[in-house]
């Protein structure tokens, strides 16, 4: 259900091999791809040294941002569920050098918080 949840909005974890591969040009000597997560065309990225946010744009999609975000830069993070009316849920990043916060929209189901999780202890450490 990985491709479908996909397109319904919701995440679905990828293979790390996979987003290796698709990254070889991005990661530096000696950094992993230890999770990562796709939302529609977009993922999230866990290494061993960063957070990456890959925005694909365009219709083709061929157009992509890498958005690289060192997890000591992450000052606070929160995660906003859905509700009865609203039903999309919402993850909020905050960095050091930024006043709004980084945004990312996820359908109404219980996978914002295996991201979360990641983030969390990403974070600490």
């Amino acid at each position: 259900m990985g491709f479908l949840d996909g397109l319904m909005g919701n995440v679905s974890q990828v293979d790390v091999q996979e987003v290796e591969k698709e990254l070889e040009v991005i990661v530096t000597e000696g950094e992993k791809v230890e999770k990562a997560y796709k939302l529609i065309r977009d993922m999230i990225v866990f290494t061993n040294r960063r957070l990456i946010l890959i925005d694909k744009q365009g219709m083709t999609g061929k157009k992509v941002e890498y958005h690289s975000i060192p997890y000591r830069s992450i000052t606070h993070f929160s995660v906003e569920t859905a509700g009865t009316f609203d039903l999309d849920a919402e993850l909020k990043i905050w960095i050091s050098s930024m006043q709004q916060p980084i945004q990312k929209q996820f359908k109404k189901d219980k996978s914002i918080y295996d991201v979360q999780k990641a983030l969390a202890l990403y974070v600490a450490k």
